[in-house]
């Protein structure tokens, strides 16, 4: 139990730590505050930012925000600012698409120096209305990640010999398409869109602006403003004169709810909150109580199945942790001199490690952490509910109906009703057969504060 009430309460305070809401204004910067208090009313340009792997919690933010500041009036335009190795395929597509059907442009920054727009971030950059990156940054390796599996020293030619399977191809064939219609879209070098996926080519931010790959250079957000100033971008096949003289970039931070998606798509926090519900559930059905196991387990496991329909899940793994699962309690409740535990642990492990389908490292689960829960799991399993269902199976010690069956004696003779005694009490004792003093019988029924009682067999 108190395992249980500590892992409610550690969820309780990491939930609480995403609860510490982001200004909008955090970013307001001092040319902003000094025209504020000149009584100018300078028009505000929303600042997003992606620092990381892009994941459903990055999907989240940037999706709301740009959706936000399109209901805004008077929004001249939408600035991301970009350092990430890379993300997920279904998050990147959706993050993309709302830029496209954004009605505000977005200039999108490579920044700070020495950021990168690595992978997923080399299509978003793509898919912005503005591209800009600045000095000692770098951009590209496009490829998919799964088509691009590390090769050990020595293989290369075996590598070289290896064809791509027709889903490789079909993979690669579809992140091309998708390059080349971003940069026809907006005017940008197809050719290097393409040898990024296929060779997963990379420019720095001098080589980019020379392969009209991206359109400025500069130091800073608040300097692409300077530089955007009085410039014509196209925004679905409309030209729109930028006008930004009156302008203040205000940094729009994560919410709380952003905060919390961010905590439990984390694949190590999602994992450990779907075990901590599989294992709080099944301990409230093999030892009932008061229900905070059961209850615990409920909600963990309830936010962990959010958690996981947001991320790439595999179906084949989910079923061989669940097996693993379900042959380590059939060990613990019908021992088979370990053939079924050593099983459960196999398909524990096994499926622990394949249930992320991403070959992305920060979207999967740490091995470390998978072979440590599925040591304590088995040790679980084996002992703790091993103990609870053979405690489950032993005989009442304890009432009234540890008496059904037990041996009494007769306190003087009697025919239908009398006394007996019991562990040195006596008892109300119906017979239907004439008993003597101390005489030994069974109880073979309990009527109220009455005991039925019967001679033994071998007293016959």
């Amino acid at each position: 139990m108190f395992r249980w009430l500590l892992a409610c309460s550690f969820l309780i305070l990491a939930f609480l730590g995403t609860l510490v809401p982001g200004t909008a204004n955090d970013g307001l910067s001092n040319v902003a505050m000094a025209k504020a208090r000149a009584g100018q009313a300078a028009v505000q340009v929303p600042l997003l930012t992606i620092n990381g792997a892009i994941g459903p919690a990055v999907k989240d933010y940037l999706v709301t925000e740009i959706i936000r500041a399109n209901l805004t009036p008077q929004t001249p335009l939408i600035v991301l600012t970009l350092d990430t190795p890379g993300g997920l395929s279904s998050s990147l597509r959706d993050i993309n698409q709302v830029i496209l059907d954004s009605d505000i442009p977005v200039a999108c920054l490579v920044h700070p120096q020495g950021a990168r727009a690595a992978s997923a971030g080399t299509y978003i950059l793509y898919a912005c209305h503005i591209a800009a990156m600045a000095p000692a940054t770098t951009l590209g390796a496009a490829t998919p990640v799964k088509i691009t599996g590390p090769t050990s020293p020595g293989q290369d030619d075996k590598a070289e010999q290896q064809k791509p399977s027709a889903m490789d191809k079909k993979i690669l064939n579809d992140a091309i398409a998708y390059m080349r219609s971003l940069a026809q879209l907006r005017g940008r070098n197809e050719k290097w869109a393409e040898l990024a996926v296929t060779e997963a080519a990379t420019l720095t931010a001098d080589e980019a602006l020379k392969e009209n790959v991206i359109n400025f250079i500069v130091d800073s957000p608040e300097a692409l403003l300077t530089e955007l100033d009085q410039q014509e971008v196209q925004v679905k096949q409309k030209t729109v004169m930028l006008d930004l003289v009156n302008t203040v970039l205000v940094k729009q931070t994560p919410d709380w709810r952003n905060k919390f998606i961010s905590t439990i798509t984390d694949p190590n926090i999602a994992y450990i909150l779907m075990l901590v519900g599989i294992y709080g559930l099944i301990l409230e059905f093999y030892s009932p109580g008061i229900g905070v196991a059961g209850v615990i387990g409920g909600i963990c496991l309830l936010i962990a199945l959010y958690a996981f329909q947001l991320l790439p899940v595999s179906f084949v793994g989910a079923g061989l942790l669940l097996l693993g699962i379900c042959l380590l309690i059939v060990e613990s409740i019908m021992p088979s001199f370990g053939i079924l535990g050593i099983g459960g642990l196999v398909a524990f492990v096994v499926g622990s490690i394949f249930l992320i389908d991403t070959d992305i490292s920060y979207f999967q689960v740490s091995l470390p952490l998978i072979i440590s829960v599925a040591v304590a799991s088995g040790l679980f399993f084996v002992f703790v509910l091993g103990f609870l269902w053979r405690s489950r199976r032993s005989p009442v010690v304890s009432g009234q109906e540890q008496m059904l069956g037990a041996d009494v004696i007769v306190v003087d003779d009697f025919t239908g009703e009398g006394e007996v005694l019991f562990n040195g009490e006596h008892w109300a004792a119906q017979s239907n057969e004439p008993l003597s003093r101390g005489q030994v019988v069974g109880v073979s029924e309990i009527k109220g504060l009455t005991l039925l009682v019967k001679t033994k067999k071998e007293d016959n």
